[in-house]
């Protein structure tokens, strides 16, 4: 059964310094779970019993996020940063395990936000898949799954497509890899939305719903339809996740280039948003 997320970035830098109010929102707009960024200088000092009691006290479900960062790179040819990467992505999978998680995607595979102005080598290709597939293995007893969400060429010049996440997803070769789409990234990336769904098939694990703009879902030109019915093709009932971000939320804003009003509101957004793709999803239920 589809169960529905909201991204904790749209009210909230942090999650665990005051996760109450955004859990009883979720909660109220009607979302099953909350997907919880994490970036890598953030994960000793989480609190991760308080937002263990926060998602217990509204019963939602949880969702990890996080990206590597250059210190973290598991692509990097220095085996010192790909060690730290890897240890990440292990502290990652046993904290949201620890709450209820079993799964744990970002760009997971490469330094978020790098770019050299070229494709990967085959060099660093072969240091991610290896790095991931060391993650995998000491992550095996949490059972978490690590995705690989490619994202479009302005943030990462490693996975951009279904294809490459499928790729690498593959080359890792363990049963707790996966890949994890996002509408926003595929309206600029792939030729088609519903290919790419359909080719990714079994190995995708999760799913992030985001208008054209990141801002509220069917306002914008995203073909919900394509998007849906891909979705059906294929039986996809896991987590899916409305993503989107506003300039509020400043440092979140600076990172992902929201200078401007893309909505009403983070309230409308995640609001009229979940109303729009429950429609959408009812629509193609028994397709």
């Amino acid at each position: 059964m589809v169960k529905w997320g909201i991204h904790s970035l749209l009210w909230t830098e942090r999650f665990d310094t005051n996760p109450e109010p955004v859990a009883r929102k979720a909660k109220a707009f009607g979302f099953d779970g909350i997907e919880i960024y994490v970036a890598p200088s953030q994960i000793d000092s989480f609190d991760k019993g308080r937002v263990k009691k926060a998602l217990r006290e509204t019963n939602l479900g949880c969702i990890g996020c996080t990206c590597l960062d250059k210190e973290t790179d598991v692509t990097s040819a220095d085996e010192a940063v790909r060690k730290r990467g890897i240890n990440h992505l292990q502290k990652s999978a046993e904290l949201f395990s620890e709450l209820g998680g079993n799964f744990v995607s970002g760009v997971t595979y490469a330094a978020w936000g790098k770019l050299t102005g070229t494709g990967p080598t085959s060099e660093e290709w072969n240091h991610s898949a290896e790095s991931l597939k060391t993650a995998c293995q000491l992550i095996r007893d949490t059972g978490v799954t690590i995705g690989l969400e490619p994202a479009n060429r302005f943030e990462t010049y490693v996975l951009n497509t279904a294809a490459d996440a499928v790729r690498l997803a593959k080359k890792v070769g363990e049963p707790n890899i996966g890949v994890h789409l996002d509408t926003f990234h595929m309206n600029i990336e792939e030729k088609s939305p519903y290919e790419a769904i359909v080719s990714t098939n079994e190995l995708l694990r999760y799913v992030h719903l985001c208008e054209n703009d990141r801002g509220v879902a069917g306002t914008g030109n995203i073909n919900w339809d394509s998007i849906f019915k891909a979705l059906s093709t294929i039986g996809y009932d896991g987590w899916i996740t409305l993503e989107s971000f506003t300039p509020e939320i400043k440092s979140v804003a600076a990172s992902t280039a929201i200078w401007r009003q893309v909505a009403p509101s983070a309230d409308a957004i995640a609001a009229d948003g979940l109303k729009f793709l429950k429609s959408m999803r009812e629509k193609y239920a028994s397709h």
